[in-house]
């Protein structure tokens, strides 16, 4: 606007912009707020090699806008494979969304080794790290401010804000539940990650465990991956001795008629 010669306070803006029912598109702040009363964990993936699925879970709650209103959305993701094992949408930013999430995540894929979330009080509620305690985990937070520090996370937030949120107004809590349920499902089963060589995230965390077979090749500990080795390994031999044969006979050929 000031380009264009347009002298205008922001606040005003702002203002009109509510006043129209039009937002810029940003995340919103303020899922992440922690509790000074609660245990604050350190960071324990910081040099860490993570090199399969159910090695470390991650959790996030983001700000999900509506056509009136808002919800909160928070996602179990497995941070080898970037599946999401499980998601929640909830009206409050309470913790029992959040548990539930997680529940469902270890009833349907077992436990991981270690679970890393922010220091957003949801995380750091009795109940929270009760259910995780329980079952042995190992907790791990963000240091404070640091997004980067769940990464993965963050990424499938922005896909999915950018290709489904923001392009819908939803109406409701439901249809807003609906439209991010069927994101979710494109997203684990349909889209490729080059990083996995352009396998799904339902793939790569299936298919490690051997699993799926397509996956195997790429597995060395994998007995369908050695079978596969041992049958390309017979493949190539068969091949040159072919080819051996082939050649010698067409040596034996040309001789012949050399000395015709």
């Amino acid at each position: 606007m000031r380009r264009d010669g347009l002298v205008v306070n922001r606040k005003r803006v702002k203002r009109l912009m509510r006043v129209m029912g039009i937002e810029a598109i940003y995340q919103k702040p303020n899922t992440s707020l922690g509790h000074p009363a609660h245990k604050v964990y350190p960071y324990l993936l910081r040099g860490l090699a993570i090199g399969r699925p159910n090695q470390v879970w991650c959790a996030d709650i983001t700000y999900v806008p509506m056509a009136k209103g808002f919800v909160y959305l928070v996602a179990v993701m497995d941070w080898f494979s970037r599946r999401v094992l499980s998601w929640r949408v909830s009206i409050t930013m309470d913790s029992g969304f959040c548990v539930a999430a997680l529940r469902e995540a270890m009833e349907q894929h077992g436990r991981p080794e270690i679970f890393n979330t922010d220091q957003g009080v949801q995380f750091t509620s009795a109940d929270f790290l009760a259910e995780l305690d329980g079952e042995g985990v190992r907790i791990s937070m963000d240091g404070k401010g640091r997004y980067l520090d769940n990464i993965f996370i963050e990424r499938l937030w922005r896909s999915l804000k950018y290709e489904e949120i923001f392009l819908k107004a939803y109406a409701s809590p439901a249809e807003a539940r609906g439209g991010i349920g069927a994101w979710l499902t494109f997203y684990n089963d349909e889209r490729p990650h080059q990083t996995h060589g352009y396998r799904t995230p339902r793939e790569v965390f299936t298919g490690v465990a051997c699993g799926h077979v397509d996956n195997a090749s790429t597995l060395t500990t994998c007995p369908q991956a050695q079978q596969k080795q041992e049958n390309a390994f017979i493949i190539i031999n068969s091949k040159v001795s072919i080819e051996a044969v082939t050649s010698g006979r067409a040596g034996d050929r040309e001789m012949g008629k050399s000395l015709s």
